[in-house]
């Protein structure tokens, strides 16, 4: 065991706004919790619309400056900001797995991934273009171009919030938008302290803002300006639907990546152990905080028993411990003791309507922290809450189908749409599941994990928009078409 002890100086963050860090005399402040040891480890600012305001104006004014330079030097901008995450690698995925408790080498790879998504955009510096359209008229042509869609507003989550930052800071500013920034309070710290060193690069004043506090001040504001061009959300439906409500009165654009139910269908003809180490992966990062994770479990009838075995067997040698174990293990404690609550009161009612516990179903013991067993639910019904409301928690569901036709009905009966998976040897029904999955992504053979030159992107409730790659990058610009006569 090689879990830290040592007491570590409180934190206390300010904003960062107009290219300064600034505090308010008289401002509350908000306590963030390390879940790991319960002990409270930074103080950030309990924002609200003055906050907003500023640096919403900072930005407008910040902005027609920052479209007028070239793409190529906006994404040299990324690129320091990539250098820095790397210069600070250790310091900021030790905050991170401090803020969250999330396992060591995870927080690693998001702040590593991290940097690699801003390289990865500032790349996009020269490639993304507009297009000729042909003219019905001879001495006429047709322009489109692509143009910054102005100040976005970029609400961050709680469970990957620095590679989510990233997300939303990386295609607004190669784009040549401005942007404001406001983190989950439940876990502002990594954001906070990248905003630190934000603040001692020449990014010109208003180009990027951070301010934190609750998202229903903070947010709120943030969403309802007419300062606003778009607002983009990481975050629940419920967090979803008071954004579209809120920016409804300005017709302001929005971009929403929300909750998943994501179904995972195990053919008979599955390589098995391959599907238990895929399933098991996309159940337990994180905890099973995690939107694209694997949420409800679909098995053939002919393999159901022997798969469940398999299952429940790597789910009870998943390893959980805190952030700086030795040996690092498989998953750490949920977010806080309200997460814990949720996830164990909707076992109960799972358990009182009839499933049972194949393994686990029960908050674990712990001297600190909050760990729930990572759980796999039989005799489950597609009408059970558990199988149709998102956990966000190490909990699996499983039911059975008989045809694979019968699987992918099951899959879609469903008020999401982010992910969906399927493990099968045969060409035929990976090709029926690809095409009849009403999904923004299939994995084939594989965990839930997407790639940032993709598109991360839902149906339903699942979100408006989407992120990554070329399409991600088209969500911050907009059209304008130019009709010249000669």
């Amino acid at each position: 065991m090689c879990w830290e002890t040592k007491e570590q100086p409180m934190r206390t963050y300010q904003q960062f706004i107009n290219g300064k860090l600034v505090s308010r005399p008289g401002q509350s402040m908000i306590e963030v919790e390390n879940p790991s040891t319960g002990k409270i480890m930074a103080q950030t600012p309990n924002g609200g619309r003055e906050d907003a305001q500023e640096a919403l104006e900072a930005a407008h004014k910040a902005q027609e400056a920052w479209a007028a330079q070239s793409a190529a030097a906006r994404g040299a901008y990324l690129k320091q900001m990539a250098t820095l995450v790397r210069k600070h690698r250790t310091d900021l995925a030790r905050l991170l797995a401090e803020e969250q408790a999330k396992t060591l080498p995870l927080a690693y790879a998001e702040i590593d991934g991290t940097a690699e998504y801003f390289d990865y955009y500032a790349g996009w510096a020269r490639l993304y273009e507009g297009e000729i359209i042909q003219s019905d008229r001879q001495r006429e042509n047709i322009l489109l171009y692509r143009q910054p869609i102005g100040v976005v507003a970029g609400i961050c989550p709680w469970n990957f919030p620095f590679f989510v930052m990233a997300r939303k800071v990386a295609p607004s500013l190669l784009t040549g938008c401005t942007a404001v920034i406001k983190p989950s309070s439940v876990a502002p710290v990594t954001v906070m302290e990248f905003a630190r060193m934000v603040a001692d690069l020449d990014l010109p004043a208003g180009v990027l803002n951070f301010i934190t506090g609750g998202g229903s001040t903070l947010g709120e504001a943030l969403s309802s300006s007419p300062l606003v061009d778009m607002v983009t959300l990481t975050g629940s439906v419920e967090a979803g639907q008071r954004i579209i409500t809120a920016s409804a009165a300005n017709v302001t654009k929005v971009s929403l990546e929300l909750g998943g139910k994501a179904p995972v269908i195990v053919c008979a003809d599955a390589d098995l152990d391959l599907a238990v180490r895929g399933v098991t992966a996309s159940r337990t990062i994180f905890s099973g905080q995690v939107c694209n994770c694997a949420e409800r479990l679909y098995v053939q009838d002919s393999i159901a028993e022997q798969f469940a075995d398999k299952l429940a067997e790597a789910f009870a040698k998943v390893r959980l411990g805190n952030p700086f174990d030795e040996p690092a293990p498989d998953m750490c404690s949920q977010i806080n003791a309200e997460q814990l609550e949720k996830i164990d009161s909707m076992v109960k009612r799972a358990k009182a309507d009839g499933a049972e516990a194949i393994t686990g179903g029960a908050p674990l013991n712990r001297e600190t922290g909050y760990f729930y067993a990572p759980t796999l639910l039989g005799n489950c019904r597609q009408d059970m809450e558990i199988v149709r409301k998102e956990v966000f928690g190490p909990v699996l569901p499983m039911l059975t189908f008989h045809t694979l036709d019968e699987a992918i009905a099951l899959a879609n009966d469903c008020e999401y749409g982010l992910t969906s998976s399927i493990f099968t040897t045969k060409l035929t029904n990976t090709m029926e599941a690809v095409n009849r999955l009403k999904f923004g992504e299939t994995y084939v053979n594989r965990e839930h994990f997407e790639a940032m030159q993709g598109f991360h992107a839902g149906w339903r409730k699942s979100g408006i928009g989407g992120a990554d790659g070329k399409h991600g990058l088209m969500e911050y610009l907009q059209t304008h078409v130019a009709y010249i006569d000669y």
